[in-house]
Protein backbone atom coordinates (compact mmCIF):
# COMPACT_ATOMS: atom_id res chain seq x y z
CA UNK A 1 0.00 0.00 0.00
CA UNK A 2 1.25 3.64 -0.78
CA UNK A 3 2.62 5.96 2.10
CA UNK A 4 -0.10 8.46 0.09
CA UNK A 5 -2.97 6.03 -0.03
CA UNK A 6 -2.63 5.50 4.24
CA UNK A 7 -1.92 9.03 4.50
CA UNK A 8 -5.47 9.76 3.01
CA UNK A 9 -7.15 7.06 4.42
CA UNK A 10 -6.36 8.20 7.68
CA UNK A 11 -7.35 11.64 7.18
CA UNK A 12 -10.86 10.47 6.05
CA UNK A 13 -11.34 8.36 8.35
CA UNK A 14 -10.50 10.74 11.41
CA UNK A 15 -12.32 13.32 10.00
CA UNK A 16 -15.35 11.27 9.40
CA UNK A 17 -16.03 9.03 11.68
CA UNK A 18 -16.66 11.88 14.17
CA UNK A 19 -18.14 14.85 11.62
CA UNK A 20 -21.52 12.90 10.77
CA UNK A 21 -20.72 12.33 7.58
CA UNK A 22 -19.93 8.41 7.79
CA UNK A 23 -16.22 7.17 7.78
CA UNK A 24 -17.03 3.77 6.95
CA UNK A 25 -19.01 5.09 3.82
CA UNK A 26 -15.95 7.38 2.72
CA UNK A 27 -13.66 4.57 3.11
CA UNK A 28 -15.75 2.75 0.64
CA UNK A 29 -15.89 5.57 -1.49
CA UNK A 30 -12.33 7.60 -1.37
CA UNK A 31 -10.83 3.86 -3.25
CA UNK A 32 -13.78 3.31 -5.46
CA UNK A 33 -13.41 7.32 -7.02
CA UNK A 34 -9.90 6.78 -7.63
CA UNK A 35 -9.47 3.36 -8.79
CA UNK A 36 -7.47 2.54 -5.60
CA UNK A 37 -6.87 -1.42 -5.07
CA UNK A 38 -4.94 -1.84 -2.01
CA UNK A 39 -5.98 -4.53 -0.46
CA UNK A 40 -5.53 -8.38 -1.77
CA UNK A 41 -8.25 -9.71 0.24
CA UNK A 42 -10.38 -9.02 3.00
CA UNK A 43 -8.20 -9.53 6.15
CA UNK A 44 -5.85 -7.14 4.94
CA UNK A 45 -8.39 -4.30 4.43
CA UNK A 46 -9.45 -5.59 8.17
CA UNK A 47 -6.12 -5.06 9.60
CA UNK A 48 -5.54 -1.91 8.19
CA UNK A 49 -9.64 -1.04 9.22
CA UNK A 50 -7.91 -1.80 12.73
CA UNK A 51 -4.83 0.87 12.72
CA UNK A 52 -7.54 3.60 11.60
CA UNK A 53 -10.33 3.19 14.35
CA UNK A 54 -7.60 2.56 17.07
CA UNK A 55 -5.82 6.07 15.76
CA UNK A 56 -9.48 7.50 16.11
CA UNK A 57 -10.30 5.43 19.28
CA UNK A 58 -6.73 7.68 20.16
CA UNK A 59 -8.11 10.53 19.32
CA UNK A 60 -11.01 11.08 20.87
CA UNK A 61 -10.15 9.29 24.62
CA UNK A 62 -7.24 12.33 24.41
CA UNK A 63 -9.66 14.97 23.92
CA UNK A 64 -12.00 13.71 26.77
CA UNK A 65 -8.74 12.59 28.86
CA UNK A 66 -9.96 14.62 32.16
CA UNK A 67 -13.71 13.89 31.35
CA UNK A 68 -12.87 9.97 31.31
CA UNK A 69 -10.96 10.02 34.80
CA UNK A 70 -13.97 11.49 36.37
CA UNK A 71 -16.49 8.98 34.68
CA UNK A 72 -14.47 5.74 35.16
CA UNK A 73 -13.72 6.55 38.57
CA UNK A 74 -17.40 7.36 39.89
CA UNK A 75 -18.64 4.60 37.41
CA UNK A 76 -16.40 2.36 39.34
CA UNK A 77 -17.11 3.38 42.50
CA UNK A 78 -20.86 3.41 41.85
CA UNK A 79 -20.48 -0.78 41.04
CA UNK A 80 -18.31 -0.83 43.89
CA UNK A 81 -19.62 0.73 47.29
CA UNK A 82 -23.26 0.56 45.59
CA UNK A 83 -23.70 4.37 46.65
CA UNK A 84 -27.34 5.73 46.48
CA UNK A 85 -27.92 7.89 44.80
CA UNK A 86 -25.17 7.50 42.71
CA UNK A 87 -23.18 10.78 41.36
CA UNK A 88 -24.51 11.58 37.92
CA UNK A 89 -20.65 10.83 36.43
CA UNK A 90 -21.08 7.83 37.51
CA UNK A 91 -24.39 7.04 36.20
CA UNK A 92 -23.58 9.26 32.89
CA UNK A 93 -20.67 6.35 32.53
CA UNK A 94 -22.76 3.40 32.50
CA UNK A 95 -25.80 4.78 30.81
CA UNK A 96 -23.24 5.95 27.64
CA UNK A 97 -21.79 2.16 28.09
CA UNK A 98 -25.54 0.74 28.22
CA UNK A 99 -25.78 3.12 24.65
CA UNK A 100 -23.24 1.37 22.53
CA UNK A 101 -24.62 -2.57 23.62
CA UNK A 102 -26.96 -2.57 20.64
CA UNK A 103 -24.52 -1.81 18.09
CA UNK A 104 -21.85 -4.01 19.13
CA UNK A 105 -23.86 -6.63 19.58
CA UNK A 106 -26.11 -6.57 16.43
CA UNK A 107 -21.89 -6.09 14.42
CA UNK A 108 -20.27 -9.11 16.29
CA UNK A 109 -23.93 -11.69 15.30
CA UNK A 110 -24.24 -9.84 11.53
CA UNK A 111 -20.45 -8.69 10.50
CA UNK A 112 -20.44 -11.85 7.84
CA UNK A 113 -23.95 -10.36 5.78
CA UNK A 114 -22.86 -6.23 6.61
CA UNK A 115 -19.28 -6.74 4.68
CA UNK A 116 -21.50 -8.73 2.18
CA UNK A 117 -24.45 -7.33 1.27
CA UNK A 118 -24.22 -3.83 2.07
CA UNK A 119 -21.51 -1.14 1.31
CA UNK A 120 -21.80 -0.79 -2.24
CA UNK A 121 -21.60 2.97 -3.88
CA UNK A 122 -25.55 3.63 -4.87
CA UNK A 123 -26.67 2.40 -1.52
CA UNK A 124 -24.35 4.29 0.36
CA UNK A 125 -24.97 7.40 -1.34
CA UNK A 126 -28.63 6.81 -0.71
CA UNK A 127 -27.83 6.44 2.72
CA UNK A 128 -25.99 9.48 2.86
CA UNK A 129 -28.96 11.42 1.74
CA UNK A 130 -31.79 10.08 3.25
CA UNK A 131 -30.05 10.74 6.58
CA UNK A 132 -28.58 13.82 5.66
CA UNK A 133 -32.30 14.76 5.30
CA UNK A 134 -33.37 13.15 9.41
CA UNK A 135 -30.47 14.80 10.70
CA UNK A 136 -31.54 18.16 8.79
CA UNK A 137 -35.36 17.75 11.02
CA UNK A 138 -33.89 16.78 13.74
CA UNK A 139 -31.66 19.57 14.02
CA UNK A 140 -34.47 22.24 13.50
CA UNK A 141 -36.20 21.06 16.39
CA UNK A 142 -35.38 22.86 19.67
CA UNK A 143 -33.75 21.55 22.27
CA UNK A 144 -32.23 22.80 25.55
CA UNK A 145 -31.37 19.74 27.65
CA UNK A 146 -28.15 19.06 29.00
CA UNK A 147 -25.77 15.90 28.87
CA UNK A 148 -26.74 15.56 32.97
CA UNK A 149 -30.35 14.86 31.70
CA UNK A 150 -29.41 12.08 29.68
CA UNK A 151 -31.33 8.64 31.27
CA UNK A 152 -32.10 5.32 30.53
CA UNK A 153 -34.74 5.60 28.21
CA UNK A 154 -32.17 7.95 26.25
CA UNK A 155 -29.61 5.32 26.26
CA UNK A 156 -32.11 2.95 24.98
CA UNK A 157 -33.26 5.27 22.15
CA UNK A 158 -29.84 6.10 20.97
CA UNK A 159 -28.32 3.06 21.48
CA UNK A 160 -31.09 1.41 18.87
CA UNK A 161 -30.50 3.75 16.65
CA UNK A 162 -26.77 3.51 16.26
CA UNK A 163 -27.61 -0.30 15.12
CA UNK A 164 -28.28 1.92 11.69
CA UNK A 165 -24.80 3.45 11.42
CA UNK A 166 -23.91 -0.70 10.84
CA UNK A 167 -24.70 0.55 7.28
CA UNK A 168 -22.13 2.12 5.53
CA UNK A 169 -22.96 5.43 4.38
CA UNK A 170 -25.56 6.14 7.55
CA UNK A 171 -23.14 7.86 9.92
CA UNK A 172 -22.91 6.43 13.19
CA UNK A 173 -21.51 10.15 15.01
CA UNK A 174 -24.36 11.06 12.93
CA UNK A 175 -27.08 8.91 13.70
CA UNK A 176 -26.55 9.59 17.46
CA UNK A 177 -26.36 13.20 17.40
CA UNK A 178 -29.93 12.64 15.41
CA UNK A 179 -31.63 10.62 17.85
CA UNK A 180 -30.29 12.94 21.02
CA UNK A 181 -31.49 16.10 19.04
CA UNK A 182 -34.97 14.53 18.57
CA UNK A 183 -34.46 13.57 22.27
CA UNK A 184 -34.46 17.21 22.84
CA UNK A 185 -30.55 17.28 23.75
CA UNK A 186 -28.70 20.69 22.73
CA UNK A 187 -26.18 20.56 20.00
CA UNK A 188 -23.38 20.49 21.99
CA UNK A 189 -24.74 17.67 24.44
CA UNK A 190 -25.84 16.08 21.32
CA UNK A 191 -22.23 15.72 20.05
CA UNK A 192 -20.26 15.22 23.24
CA UNK A 193 -23.07 11.65 23.66
CA UNK A 194 -22.12 10.70 20.75
CA UNK A 195 -17.82 10.88 20.92
CA UNK A 196 -18.30 9.93 24.36
CA UNK A 197 -20.13 6.68 23.01
CA UNK A 198 -17.64 6.12 20.55
CA UNK A 199 -14.91 5.52 23.34
CA UNK A 200 -16.91 1.77 24.66
CA UNK A 201 -18.18 0.63 21.05
CA UNK A 202 -14.60 1.85 19.30
CA UNK A 203 -12.63 0.39 21.87
CA UNK A 204 -14.94 -2.78 21.90
CA UNK A 205 -14.29 -3.03 18.43
CA UNK A 206 -10.59 -2.60 17.79
CA UNK A 207 -10.01 -5.18 21.02
CA UNK A 208 -12.03 -7.96 18.93
CA UNK A 209 -10.48 -7.05 16.03
CA UNK A 210 -6.77 -6.95 17.38
CA UNK A 211 -7.21 -10.14 18.98
CA UNK A 212 -7.55 -11.94 15.48
CA UNK A 213 -4.60 -9.39 14.03
CA UNK A 214 -2.41 -10.88 16.58
CA UNK A 215 -3.50 -14.40 15.98
CA UNK A 216 -3.12 -14.13 12.12
CA UNK A 217 -0.31 -11.73 12.32
CA UNK A 218 0.09 -8.29 10.37
CA UNK A 219 0.37 -8.87 6.78
CA UNK A 220 3.18 -8.14 4.82
CA UNK A 221 4.13 -4.68 3.52
CA UNK A 222 1.15 -3.23 5.86
CA UNK A 223 3.70 -2.31 9.18
CA UNK A 224 4.45 1.00 7.96
CA UNK A 225 1.40 1.87 6.47
CA UNK A 226 -0.53 0.68 9.24
CA UNK A 227 1.61 3.20 11.32
CA UNK A 228 0.85 5.95 9.07
CA UNK A 229 -2.56 5.42 9.04
CA UNK A 230 -2.82 5.61 12.83
CA UNK A 231 -1.29 8.87 13.16
CA UNK A 232 -3.00 10.17 10.41
CA UNK A 233 -6.57 9.44 11.42
CA UNK A 234 -5.48 9.95 15.39
CA UNK A 235 -4.51 13.70 14.68
CA UNK A 236 -7.54 14.16 12.56
CA UNK A 237 -9.87 12.58 14.52
CA UNK A 238 -9.03 14.90 17.61
CA UNK A 239 -8.85 17.94 15.25
CA UNK A 240 -12.63 17.16 14.25
CA UNK A 241 -13.60 16.49 17.48
CA UNK A 242 -12.75 19.75 18.84
CA UNK A 243 -13.73 21.70 15.48
CA UNK A 244 -17.49 20.07 15.46
CA UNK A 245 -17.77 20.64 19.20
CA UNK A 246 -16.83 24.76 18.51
CA UNK A 247 -18.87 25.00 15.50
CA UNK A 248 -21.94 23.59 16.76
CA UNK A 249 -22.06 25.80 19.73
CA UNK A 250 -22.98 29.20 17.57
CA UNK A 251 -24.14 26.59 13.85
CA UNK A 252 -26.63 24.15 13.13
CA UNK A 253 -25.52 20.74 11.37
CA UNK A 254 -26.53 21.93 7.93
CA UNK A 255 -22.89 21.98 6.88
CA UNK A 256 -22.57 18.60 6.71
CA UNK A 257 -26.60 17.93 5.63
CA UNK A 258 -25.31 19.81 2.49
CA UNK A 259 -22.34 17.91 2.32
CA UNK A 260 -23.66 14.68 2.52
CA UNK A 261 -26.21 15.55 -0.35
CA UNK A 262 -23.80 16.85 -2.79
CA UNK A 263 -22.10 13.45 -2.28
CA UNK A 264 -24.82 11.50 -2.93
CA UNK A 265 -25.70 13.15 -5.81
CA UNK A 266 -21.61 13.24 -7.04
CA UNK A 267 -22.02 9.57 -6.56
CA UNK A 268 -25.27 8.87 -8.52
CA UNK A 269 -23.80 11.60 -11.13
CA UNK A 270 -20.21 9.36 -11.94
CA UNK A 271 -22.74 6.19 -11.54
CA UNK A 272 -25.13 7.39 -14.35
CA UNK A 273 -22.37 8.70 -16.72
CA UNK A 274 -20.14 5.76 -16.60
CA UNK A 275 -17.44 7.45 -15.42
CA UNK A 276 -17.11 4.95 -12.24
Amino acid sequence: MPILHAIVLGLVQGLSEFLPISSSGHLLLVPWLFGWNDFDNVSIEKAFDVALHLGTLIAVVAYFRKDLVVYVREGIRLVAKREKPGSPEGRLAWLLVLSSLPAAAVGAVAEKTIDEKLGKPGLIAASMLVFALLLWWADRREGARELETYGKGDALKVGAAQILALNPGTSRSGITITAARWLGFNRDSAARASFLMAIPVTAGAVAFKMLKLAKDGIPDGLGVPMIVGIITAGLSGWLAVWGTLRLVRTRSFTPFVVYRIGVALLVWGLMITGVR
